[in-house]
């Protein structure tokens, strides 16, 4: 595999007007880390996603959809707890309302054993995220195993900060995250996420190889020991944001997969991360390869 990545992928239902008054929803699948595993398959990379469903229909969608997007899922384990569930609610144009259900779930009992399993000699990348630990104490030891596992067999780390305030506080996510970031060769985040786990300038005392900082509009940048470069975003009709940092994760990874230089490895993390926002979903509108250079096209193009 080029990357082995791990986490929880929930069934993922986003409702079409206020789930109060009773609506209609769009069932799909949604997870940080297996956004990043389908954006890295589209591009043309070798991706497997390690994690546990339930025993039930929301279980089997989520391996059937990783399948489909040909992300390897052999070491996928089934549990008798339920897959996890998330609600999207857009309240605004560009402000989403998120409700998780995922305390007990499949995805939050997993363990060491789960990973260990899933990493063999020939793995370049293990890509983690600041979700995972914060599900279950097994689940952060998983995380810490997969780091152990890495640094045995010599695959280099990923690791997005990813904070989620629903999920734990950020004192609680600061002591448990930081050891994890120091222990990665890319660490991804946004500035206040950097800042959770003792920001650029320590990251890069500790070892970090390349920090990269998601700025939303206003673009990516990387800081290595060498300096920093920032790249733009690109302008799109926003339909959906949700999912963008994941998409560009994805990218500047592919990238680094590459052996691209840091200006491309950007570039291209920002023109997946233009692709997610301008289609609903987290993952659906994420860009193949061949389609990576349509992001430049004139507004109003038509390919014939």
């Amino acid at each position: 595999m080029d990357v082995v990545t791990l986490g929880e992928t929930m069934v993922a239902m986003r409702a079409d007007g206020l789930l109060r008054l009773g609506t209609t929803a769009r069932v799909s699948v949604a997870g940080a880390e297996s956004t990043v595993a389908v954006g890295l398959s589209r591009l043309g990379h070798r991706v497997r996603w390690a994690g546990r469903v339930g025993r039930d229909e929301p279980g089997a969608l989520v391996v059937r959809t990783l399948r489909a997007e040909e992300v390897d899922t052999s070491t996928v384990r089934e549990d008798d707890a339920p897959t996890g569930l998330v609600l999207f609610e857009q309240r605004l144009p560009d402000v989403t309302r998120v409700q998780y259900y995922r305390a007990g779930s499949a995805g939050s009992r997993l363990g060491p054993d789960d990973v260990v399993s899933a990493l063999d000699g020939g793995t370049r990348l293990v890509h983690l995220s600041g979700i995972t630990p914060a599900l279950s104490t097994t689940a952060w030891e998983a995380v810490v195993a997969a780091c152990d596992r890495a640094a045995e067999i010599g695959s280099a780390i990923s690791f997005d900060v990813n904070f989620r305030s629903r999920l734990w506080s950020a004192e609680d996510a600061a002591r448990v995250l930081t050891p994890l970031a120091r222990r990665a060769t890319v660490v991804v985040g946004s500035p206040d996420e950097l800042a959770l786990v003792g920001g650029v300038s320590d990251l890069l005392r500790h070892g970090v190889a390349e920090v990269v900082t998601k700025r939303g509009a206003e673009g990516a940048s990387v800081t290595t020991p060498d300096g920093t470069w920032h790249a733009p975003a690109h302008e799109v009709s926003v339909v959906d944001s949700v999912g963008a940092g994941d998409a560009f994760t994805a990218g500047y990874l592919s990238g680094w997969l590459d052996g691209l230089d840091l200006a491309e490895r950007l570039a291209r993390g920002t023109a997946c991360g233009a692709f997610a926002v301008a289609t609903r979903g987290d993952w659906e509108g994420l860009p193949t390869r061949a389609e990576l250079d349509l992001i430049g096209s004139s507004r109003g193009t038509a390919l014939r």
